[in-house]
């Protein structure tokens, strides 16, 4: 018989309750514990989505010997913090994106890991989604040839909150690191690591970026373009331009995503994926593999990727001049 996870989690915010609906469906995952820093808060997300157990503490939620496997939902400010005390208490992570504020943080989430030989992932969902594979294995065939440029952008017009997640400097906010780091993975995935960074930003009041530009050199004459916007409606989409062909893939409001590749002379071939298909239960499920499997990180989304990213959008930080307290 296959083993069940008691699954936690550790802030229960507006996403915390879509990964929670992601469990729901998942026979290896058990709702066992959710932890916030309000009882009441804690007790009714427990309520309403059937998890076994609840605390008004974190630090008592990841006590329980129980407990299997934390995910964190916490603002990005507390994402260090969070994931240490977790690896401290013997339980296995999956934090959720941005993996924190900048590289020396996830370098050291990542040590500890390793020293408490524990599961760590960054919850990134689009490696695990249909349209990224469908893309991935378009590539591989060889015959759209090498991506030479990659143009993508995630905008979306945010309403106004100084105090709100998106928009304060103390837990992190700024388009940067909450929708910013999309159009990144894209790159990272698709083209590669960048050798030249150049960007560009506009700032909200409280002084987070609410626009970002970034224009990246990969080198060998491949290119990529990214946008990414609190302050301006536009949605999500990254094109791939290849030396043969193109791929674009699209998201949209219903959460369906499209993936549609243009091969030289051939007609275009168009893939689209209802919600159903791509929800944050697949982290969840790649979670629990690498844990059958006793690995402590997933190859879809690696310590060495994450290290990636993180260094990536510390690098653009410095262009823009983006400064948080504490960092």
């Amino acid at each position: 018989m296959r083993k069940k996870y008691n699954w936690g989690i550790l802030a229960p915010g507006k996403i915390a309750h879509k990964f929670a609906e992601g469990l729901k469906i998942l026979e290896k995952a058990n709702l066992y514990s959710v932890g916030s820093r309000s009882a009441e808060r804690a007790a009714a997300f427990a309520k309403e989505h059937g998890f076994a157990k609840h605390y008004g503490s974190y630090h008592e939620m990841v006590a329980d010997p129980l407990l299997d496997i934390v995910y964190i939902a916490s603002p990005h400010s507390h994402h260090m913090e969070h994931t240490l005390l977790c690896l401290g208490h013997g339980k296995n992570v999956i934090c959720e994106k941005a993996f924190a504020m900048n590289s020396s943080e996830v370098n050291t989430m990542i040590s500890m890991a390793e020293e408490k030989d524990l599961f760590l992932m960054e919850a990134l969902w689009p490696p695990f989604q249909p349209s990224y594979i469908k893309a991935l294995d378009a590539l591989k065939r060889g015959n759209l040839g090498e991506v030479l440029y990659l143009r993508s952008h995630f905008a979306f017009k945010a309403p106004y909150d100084p105090d709100g997640r998106l928009f304060n400097p103390k837990l992190g906010g700024g388009a940067l690191l909450d929708i910013g780091i999309y159009p990144l993975i894209d790159t990272l995935t698709f083209i590669g690591k960048p050798i030249t960074i150049e960007a560009f930003a506009s700032f909200a009041p409280s002084g987070v970026d609410h626009t970002v530009d970034i224009h990246l050199d990969m080198g060998k004459g491949r290119y990529a373009s990214l946008y990414a916007s609190l302050n301006s409606p536009g949605g999500i989409c990254t094109e791939l331009f290849c030396s043969n062909g193109k791929i674009t893939l699209s998201r949209n409001r219903d959460l369906t995503q499209t993936c549609k590749i243009e091969a030289e002379e051939s007609d275009p071939l168009v893939y689209t994926f209802k919600p159903a298909a791509m929800g944050y239960h697949l982290e969840a499920i790649e979670v629990m593999d690498c844990l059958d499997r006793q690995v402590g990180q997933s190859s879809y989304v690696s310590w060495s990727f994450s290290r990636d990213l993180i260094e990536t959008m510390d690098a653009v930080r410095k262009r823009i001049n983006l400064v948080y307290p504490g960092n």
